[in-house]
């Protein structure tokens, strides 16, 4: 997801004590939680704090622009020990992608970002095939997601909004020959199109079992 300007719910800078009760909220719900400044603080923790503490062999990773801006994932695949679950060749056809998010569902490690997070510690989650999604609520041993603290919101009526009015819309956009009227109105229409990417929503209130999933929240606007 690419970034943008901050929509009416969404100021640039959360006061500190905004992130500071989120983070919190997370860990009140099992959540392991961390908050660095940036996206190269957020790859630096990952491998020094959280990959040590994994039994993994497998990862996968969902369509995120924030992970992307870590770097985590070019420096996993240094690694010869690790096997990659690819899902997003662009030789892939549409059966093959299906048939490797499926396999995704089984990896030890996913990795990705989220949509929305509110304050009160829920993550919110909109997808068009519902791999990503599916894999932050069950199958992967440990999931891990880099999220700026531009994505927080107060509340659920928030989050569904900012998803509607901000990151479907431009997400739909960034996908080279998708067609729905999100893209021309930037703002959700409750589409017919095939390509209609607000198919499944999932909403995370707390992680289960305990710590499975940990939030990297990053102290700067990231993503959609």
């Amino acid at each position: 997801m690419q970034e943008e300007k901050a929509g009416k719910n969404e100021p640039d800078d959360h006061p500190d004590e905004v992130i500071e009760r989120t983070l919190l909220s997370l860990k009140k719900n099992n959540f392991e939680a961390y908050l660095v400044s940036s996206p190269q603080q957020a790859r630096e923790l990952f491998f020094r704090e959280l990959l040590p503490k994994m039994d993994f062999q497998t990862y996968a990773w969902g369509d995120s622009m924030s992970l992307h801006e870590t770097g985590v994932l070019e420096e996993l695949q240094k690694d010869p020990g690790k096997i990659r679950i690819q899902t997003f060749s662009p030789d892939y056809s549409l059966e093959q992608k299906i048939y490797w998010r499926r396999q995704a569902l089984l990896a030890d490690l996913f990795l990705s970002g989220s949509n929305a997070l509110t304050a009160k510690g829920q993550l919110v989650n909109l997808d068009m095939i519902g791999n990503r999604a599916g894999a932050i609520a069950f199958g992967p041993k440990h999931v891990v997601l880099f999220i700026g603290t531009n994505k927080i919101v107060p509340d659920l009526d928030h989050a569904f909004e900012r998803i509607r009015e901000k990151a479907a819309p431009a997400n739909a956009a960034r996908h080279k020959g998708f067609r729905t009227p999100c893209i021309k109105t930037g703002s959700c229409m409750d589409c017919q199109s095939p390509d209609r990417i607000c198919n499944t929503w999932v909403i995370t209130e707390k992680s289960y079992p305990k710590g499975r999933i940990s939030v990297i929240l990053i102290q700067k606007d990231l993503g959609l």
